[in-house]
Parts: structure tokens; C-alpha cells; sequence
């Protein structure tokens, strides 16, 4: 595990440069800050910030670099109000949209409207900042935000730069007199704040968001927060990189919940899954974590515990290493299908905020039954370690093996132990490579890959944010008996 998050932390840094040495110093001597300078500067001092989707776009456009989506997105603290920041990259790519850019983008507004969080938007292109230029539809950006900072003889909103004015009209016009601050702050009353750099700019919006009369009513009680009594580091050898290594979810939860006091719900029953009551940063959670396959008691119980958790308005924790439900005859038999299909509606109907945790494994229907993305957890994170596809590549491989040889079988052909390995590596080769958390990551479908030693402080930031949104009422369906 140290290995892969050594690994994991190495190319975090390298993302975090952002674009190319030369577009660095060229934004620089323009007298601009690094993006995730200005956020630091935003920040409230000595407080952290929850990135979101790090990996975005890592390795998803062949040998183009596109770091981070080109977009920074995430959760701190501004005047003390929790806030959502998006900061555009303009040292990547000059700020360039790409498909993915927009989607981090959309999954940073959705965190913000699910949870109730102001936004702020450092823009190159709710709190508009103006640092550079927000050109045609990122014009509207700054236009429909509650109020709105331009910096001087740097920001620009135009619809149409000078080149396409030229164009369509054959008028002469610098970018600064089309759409500069002394236009829009004097003149068309497009932006509120004149800030004449960077620097002056942050320290408007942090003055902004202290006048946003912004309160957060928390719908559950809380306590004064504890530290673990067990080294987080050493979720690194309690887990390790083999997901084929048994290893007891209970010391994960004992090194990332207060005190390590964790009050386990039907201990002894269903014990495939474990279920309990704890706090995180003093709020109170429900935790549900696998320790093998889900068998229709582990569902049972699961669904009770979900139940428990909605009627008192605690937030649930899905800690995530599951291969499934469990198959065969016997189990079919037992109702297998009807009590997954409970905790999978339960999972599914639940208003509570839910955020998974990826730590191993996350196979074919066990990811619905955990909360996977489709279930709408707030957020989602998973650990370097992690794995998540349908189902694993060996079994994935044998499968298909197996329609070919009866396949082969009924029309009288042969099909020989080479065919058979011949055919199984490419599947394997790609059910690897697909089912790499980075693969996952670099199109969003979680919300980042995690430091395991950094889980705490992520679900305590997580839960803080999740809970400026009031909780609605759960309404279950069905549940077939």
C-alpha cells in the first residue's frame, strides 16, 4: 500500500503544477497568480481545502496533458462560511473548455445546490471573481452571479472578443476597452467590484462572503471531537495493496472515528456486513462496512440498520470492498434477490447525506447495495488501492470462456486450453487497466482518490458540508417480505 500511495502522492504534484513551465512564467509575468495560489489566499488562514476530482482527465486524451480537467474544484472555508471555489487553469491550455472540464464543472455546482454551499468562481473566464478573460458563454458567468470582481487591465467579459468584433462589424477595439474593468464597473454595470490585482481581488470576495448573512443550522447534535486512538498509517498494512488479503473492517473504522469508539449494531448477526453508530469530528454517523460477500442476513440487517439512521436523521458512511451478492442454488432459493433488492431500495430511498468510501473491491450489484454512484452518494471517494467494475477480470474472462467452449461444443468444434488462455488475456489485460481507481477518476465517476491516512479528515470535512442542507424526509418503498 505505501507503494501506491507513494505513487498516488507523486502524481498528485505533478498535477497540481499545472500547465507547462513556459505558460507558468508567462501567467506570472503577467502579474497574475497560480490558480491554487489565489485560492490559498482566498482560504481562511491555516484552514484546508477538500479538492474534488484531482485525476480528472489523467490520461484520457491519449498524450495530451490536461491537468486536473484544467479546472480546480472544492470545499474551504472563506470568512468562515464553508464555500464551493471553482478556479480556472490558464495555464492549461489557455483555459480551454474540454468535454471534461464541463463535467467537473457541473459535478462542482451539483455539490454545491445538493449541500446548500455558496460558490465562488476564480474565474479566467454565487461569487464571480474576474481574473482574465471570460469569453462568449463564460461571459455569462460573472453576468448572473449575485456580485461580481473584475481586475483591472487583467479581467475581461466580452461576447465577442476584438477578433470576431473585426469580423462581423470591421470595428478596432482592444480587448481592455470592449470589455475591461473601467467599462463595466463605470459604464455597463456588469460587474460590482473593482479590484486592482489579484491580491486586492481575493480580499474583496473574502469581504463579500462576509456579508452573505450566511447561517448553518445543523440538524444533529455534536461533540467536541477526539482523535483516534490508533495511528491512521497504519490503515496502510491493515489493508495493503491485494484485494485478496481478508482483513477486518473494523480496524479501518477504529483509526478514522472519535476516540476509536464504534457502538456495533446485531454484531453477531449477518456479520458479512458490519453496522454501527460512531462520530466523525463530533458528528454523529452510521457506518456500514463489508467483511465479505453479501449474503441475505448481511442484507437484512443492512437494511434495518439504513432504516434506523433515516428515522433519526444520522448520516451514513458506506465503507466500500464488496465482490457482490452471493450466488447459487441454495441462496436463490432463500430469497437472495427480494433481501438485496432491500437494502438496494433502502440505499436508494434514503434523504440521509450518504458518502462512500472505496477501499477495496466494488463489484456488479454490491456497488448498488453500498451506495455507489448511481445511488447518489454526496460524495465519493476511493482509496489507491481500490478496484470497481462490473465484476473481476478473471471471472469476467472465465465467463466468456465458457459460452465460447459451448458454443464450440454444440457446432463440433474444437476449442483447445491455448484458445482458451489465448482469448482470457486480453479480457484480464483490460478489466485491469479499466478497473485502476485513476481510470475511474479521470472521467468523474468519483469525486477523487484518497490518502487512506487522510480518509478522517476528508468524511469530517465531507459531513460538515453535507450538513448546511436540511434533511427531507425518507419515504421507502416496497420492501417485498
Amino acid at each position: 500500500m505505501q507503494v501506491l500511495v507513494d505513487e498516488l502522492k507523486g502524481r498528485s504534484e505533478k498535477i497540481k503544477l499545472g500547465g507547462g513551465e513556459r505558460a507558468r512564467k508567462l501567467h506570472i509575468s503577467r502579474g497574475k497568480l497560480l490558480p491554487r495560489e489565489r485560492i490559498d489566499r482566498l482560504l481562511d488562514p491555516g484552514s484546508p481545502f477538500l479538492e474534488f476530482s484531482q485525476f480528472a482527465a489523467y490520461e484520457l486524451y491519449g498524450k495530451e496533458e490536461v491537468p486536473a480537467g484544467g479546472i480546480i474544484t472544492g470545499i474551504g472555508r472563506v470568512s468562515g462560511v464553508e464555500c464551493v471555489i471553482v478556479a480556472n487553469d490558464a495555464t492549461v491550455k489557455g483555459g480551454t473548455y474540454y468535454p471534461v472540464t464541463v463535467k467537473k464543472h457541473l459535478r462542482a455546482q451539483e455539490i454545491a445546490q445538493q449541500n446548500h454551499l455558496p460558490c465562488i468562481y476564480l474565474g479566467d473566464l454565487y461569487m464571480s471573481v474576474v481574473m482574465g478573460s471570460c469569453t462568449a458563454g463564460g461571459a455569462y458567468v460573472p453576468a448572473m452571479a449575485d456580485e461580481s470582481i473584475i481586475v483591472r487591465k487583467q479581467g475581461t467579459i466580452f461576447l465577442g472578443g476584438p477578433p470576431l468584433v473585426k469580423a462581423a462589424t470591421g470595428e478596432t477595439v482592444s480587448a481592455e476597452d470592449l470589455g475591461g474593468a473601467d467599462l463595466h464597473c463605470r459604464k455597463s454595470g456588469v460587474t460590482d467590484h473593482y479590484a486592482l490585482d489579484d491580491s486586492h481581488a481575493l480580499h474583496l470576495a473574502r469581504k463579500a462572503v462576509r456579508n452573505l448573512n450566511y447561517t448553518k443550522n445543523i440538524q444533529v447534535t455534536t461533540e467536541t471531537p477526539e482523535a483516534p486512538l490508533y495511528p491512521a498509517e497504519e490503515l496502510y498494512g491493515i489493508v495493503g495493496a491485494n484485494l485478496k488479503r481478508n482483513f477486518d473492517v473494523r480496524e479501518v473504522i477504529a483509526r478514522i472515528v472519535d476516540g476509536s469508539r464504534f457502538d456495533e449494531f446485531k454484531a453477531f448477526y449477518g456479520d458479512t456486513v458490519v453496522t454501527g453508530f460512531s462520530r466523525i469530528f463530533g458528528y454523529p454517523v452510521g457506518i456500514i462496512g463489508n467483511n465479505g460477500v453479501l449474503f441475505s442476513e448481511s442484507a437484512k440487517k443492512a437494511t434495518h440498520f439504513i432504516e434506523l439512521c433515516c428515522q433519526r436523521n444520522i448520516p451514513l458512511i458506506f465503507l466500500q470492498n464488496i465482490t457482490g451478492f452471493m450466488v447459487g442454488r441454495e441462496y436463490e432459493a432463500g430469497g437472495i434477490a427480494k433481501d438485496g433488492a432491500k437494502m438496494v431500495t433502502a440505499v436508494a430511498c434514503a434523504n440521509v447525506p450518504k458518502i462512500t468510501v472505496i477501499i477495496g473491491g466494488s463489484y456488479g450489484a454490491g456497488n448498488y447495495g453500498m451506495c455507489g454512484r448511481a445511488y447518489s452518494p454526496r460524495f465519493l471517494y476511493m482509496w489507491p488501492n481500490s478496484r470497481i467494475s462490473v465484476m473481476g477480470g478473471e471471472q469476467a474472462a472465465t465467463v466468456l470462456a465458457t459460452i465460447t467452449r459451448d458454443q464450440r461444443t454444440r457446432e463440433g468444434k474444437e476449442f483447445t486450453a491455448e484458445q482458451e488462455a489465448a482469448m482470457k488475456e486480453p479480457i484480464v489485460k483490460r478489466f485491469e487497466e479499466e478497473g485502476s481507481p485513476y481510470f475511474s477518476s479521470a472521467r468523474l465517476w468519483d469525486d477523487g482518490i484518497i490518502d487512506p491516512a487522510d480518509t478522517r479528515l476528508v468524511l469530517g470535512m465531507s459531513l460538515s458540508a453535507t450538513l448546511n442542507a436540511p434533511t427531507q424526509r425518507t419515504r421507502f418503498g416496497v420492501f417485498r417480505m
